[in-house]
């Protein structure tokens, strides 16, 4: 790490509807709006709109379908005390929008993604790191409320989602990255009501 950075980078992970975001809006809450900002590995996804034909499509779970580069470029800039211009990803056309969010550094920096400690480019910008292990059927069910209510896709595309890349680049990508984890949590309420408290409270003395 630089010895210039001016955030502290904290990454949550764990497998898709594992509660990173909540975890993250969280995190934010306690550290104050002003203090904090969150950037999520969803934004970053290439334009698959030319590959996207219908469920099952396209594999959104392989780190190749993210531009991590973009991302590590991102995160090393906002630790550094610089601002950026974060994309913007439709999930329901599958495109990145040419408008951006410009973000400005903050004193601490939450970053949120399934494949985020899978990287050997975003690993190293990390302070803190959690992992949040939830067991695969409630990540399931989850997942399919969010993306049928959320994003337009039906509960049988979904299911045919999960079970063709889901679930086996979680198994291949997500679920060993937990090895990097600083923090290992098996429960929301404990991440969410103890956890994150407390790294909020060392963190801030």
């Amino acid at each position: 790490m630089k010895n210039k950075k001016s955030s502290t980078v904290i990454a949550i992970t764990g497998g898709s509807g594992s509660g990173k975001t909540t975890a993250a809006r969280k995190l934010l809450k306690l550290f104050g709006k002003e203090q904090c900002q969150i950037i999520s590995q969803d934004s970053y996804y290439f334009d698959h709109s030319k590959k996207f034909t219908g469920d099952g499509s396209v594999n959104f779970d392989h780190p190749n379908s993210i531009d991590f580069t973009l991302m590590a470029n991102h995160i090393e800039s906002l630790a550094n005390g610089l601002q950026i211009e974060m994309p913007i990803y439709d999930f329901v056309t599958h495109t990145r929008k040419s408008e951006t969010i410009q973000v400005m550094p903050s004193p601490f920096l939450i970053v949120d993604g399934i494949l985020i400690l899978s990287q050997e480019v975003l690993r190293p910008l990390f302070d803190i790191s959690i992992f949040i292990d939830i067991p695969e059927d409630v990540r399931f069910q989850r997942r399919l409320k969010r993306d049928v209510e959320e994003r337009g896709r039906s509960p049988e595309g979904v299911k045919v989602q999960y079970n063709s890349f889901v679930k086996p680049m979680h198994d291949q990508f997500v679920q060993p990255s937990r090895k990097f984890a600083s923090y290992i949590a098996y429960d929301n309420d404990t991440v969410n009501n103890y956890l994150l408290t407390e790294l909020v409270e060392n963190l801030k003395n």
